[in-house]
């Protein structure tokens, strides 16, 4: 994995507020002026929908005692990873870890700082956790030998999703078999010190996934449905309630100066006039009402019927900006792309590119096309941002965002098959497909794939591409999870 990649995906580099959380904390316009990365504040924010509490965590030791009576000087005799190795600082360490990670996360971290060293002080901990089960489990191994423990403690422990850390020294190939084999445990063996990070976060994003609804908007009904394995709700409401808000919308001040933002950093502006981009900007307003309005922290909808009926004005440029600031805005009511985006944007803090694929039989290599597309492609909290086209939508009408990817960039490619499953694999950006002569949607993208003799077995539809090698930790995070994972 490269520099960003390891940073997104273990830890290692320092913590950050992804941005929609910093717009939120510092305010939009404070971090327009200090980041330059608006030219307008969204007062929208502050009504997006938080959790009534934070995910509990239980961290816990499994090493011998320092009282125990066989010591060298000060220090126990630890036969690996061996009487050089400062237990007490090792533990002191890997709490502070894990203590700075939960304050930046928003986790309620409880740290058991006395050790598990033997099989009644496990049962007594596995009961305790029976009785009050956290939203997480996390197991430190410090000791070569007491992995008997540590299995005693996964296989008992109910269905609490659980990671083992076993930093070097603490384990060999043949400890680790029994916890990896364990559902909804991650064992995450390395010297790593700070792959801990990581580790909190997917604890964190599963209870996430549970506590988030998404807004859809389609069909003529308001009902909720609660999603299994993920938990995720999804909130359906009719789809006459977008147009209705869209008539409420006014020219204000916000909606001008959204529609001046794009107007001044697109690369060019081909088709659409001053009027459709501010319009396209009310798009956004509306989007951010009817979820401030329904409680919910993502939105979707039937676009294309309506698009297709002159009801709405195309949604893509206000789907982008969402995605930009972290919110989940997926097309066509496609509520396996929303949770995927959801599972995305909180695990690695960037967007997933939602894009309908085509085959190309002469590369051997797959094209994916979609009138909306996220440019804070590197990260939320990235400086950088990809450049863009505004466009009309296909139907040439409204406004959608021609994103130029980088090429040569390594992506992911992954999707939800249903709450159980999802699909991944790997690839390269090796082409950007303008319009015309290609008749397609707007941001269209080919990537040269990993471990795919051929191109038209690509499973799925709407699958995300996303920026970055992320194949093993979102393995890793499938695996405490309880999902499947299938190759691309």
């Amino acid at each position: 994995m490269q520099t960003d990649e390891i940073c997104a995906a273990s830890g290692r580099c320092p913590l950050m507020l992804n941005r929609r959380s910093f717009l939120t904390t510092v305010g939009s316009l404070a971090v327009a002026t200090r980041m330059g990365l608006f030219d307008f504040a969204s007062s929208l924010l502050a009504a997006e929908a938080k959790p009534e509490r934070l995910p509990v965590v239980w961290t816990v030791f499994i090493r011998p005692k320092t009282s125990d009576p066989e010591v060298r000087g000060e220090r126990p005799v630890i036969s690996w990873p061996g009487y050089q190795y400062d237990i007490k600082a090792g533990q002191a360490l890997h709490t502070k870890i894990l203590k700075d990670a939960a304050k930046q996360l928003g986790v309620k971290l409880e740290v058991r700082a006395e050790p598990l060293d033997n099989v009644h002080a496990i049962d007594a901990y596995v009961e305790q956790v029976s009785k009050k089960p956290p939203d997480g489990l996390f197991v430190i191994a410090m000791e070569l030998f007491r992995w008997n423990l540590i299995n005693h403690l996964v296989q008992k422990r109910g269905d609490v999703p659980t990671i083992v850390y076993s930093p070097m020294g603490s384990s060999f190939t043949q400890h680790l078999k029994v916890a990896r084999s364990t559902p909804k445990t991650f064992v995450g063996a390395t010297q790593d010190i700070h792959w801990p990070v990581f580790g909190l976060r997917m604890l964190n994003t599963i209870w996430r996934m549970k506590n988030t609804r998404i807004c859809i908007c389609v069909g003529d009904k308001t009902l909720d449905k609660k999603l299994n394995v993920v938990g995720t709700t999804l909130h359906y409401i009719p789809s006459k309630r977008f147009p209705e808000e869209f008539k409420k919308v006014q020219a204000s001040d916000e909606a001008r100066a959204l529609a001046d933002y794009y107007t001044k950093n697109a690369e060019k502006i081909i088709e659409p006039k001053k009027e459709e981009i501010l319009d396209a900007a009310k798009n956004y307003i509306v989007c951010r009402r009817l979820m401030a309005a329904e409680n919910c922290q993502g939105f979707s909808m039937d676009c294309l019927g309506p698009i297709e009926r002159g009801v709405i004005q195309p949604p893509c440029m206000a789907f982008s900006h969402l995605l930009d600031e972290g919110v989940v805005a997926a097309c066509e009511a496609d509520w396996n792309a929303a949770i995927s985006m959801q599972l995305t944007h909180y695990l690695f803090d960037r967007p997933g590119f939602m894009q309908d694929p085509a085959p190309n039989t002469i590369n051997n290599s797959l094209m994916g096309a979609h009138c909306m597309s996220a440019t804070k492609l590197d990260g939320f909290d990235k400086p950088t941002t990809a450049p863009f086209i505004l466009r009309s939508y296909h139907t040439r009408t409204g406004v959608a965002l021609q994103v130029l990817w980088r090429i040569g960039q390594k992506v992911t490619i992954m999707k939800f098959q249903g709450p159980e499953s999802i699909i991944l694999g790997t690839g390269r950006v090796v082409a950007n497909i303008p319009q015309p002569p290609a008749g397609c949607c707007r941001t269209a993208v080919e990537i040269k794939l990993d471990g795919v003799p051929d191109s038209c077995d690509t499973k799925g539809f709407h699958q995300l591409f996303i920026y970055g090698n992320l194949e093993l930790p979102f393995k890793a995070y499938c695996k405490l999870a309880g999902i499947k994972v299938v190759h691309i």
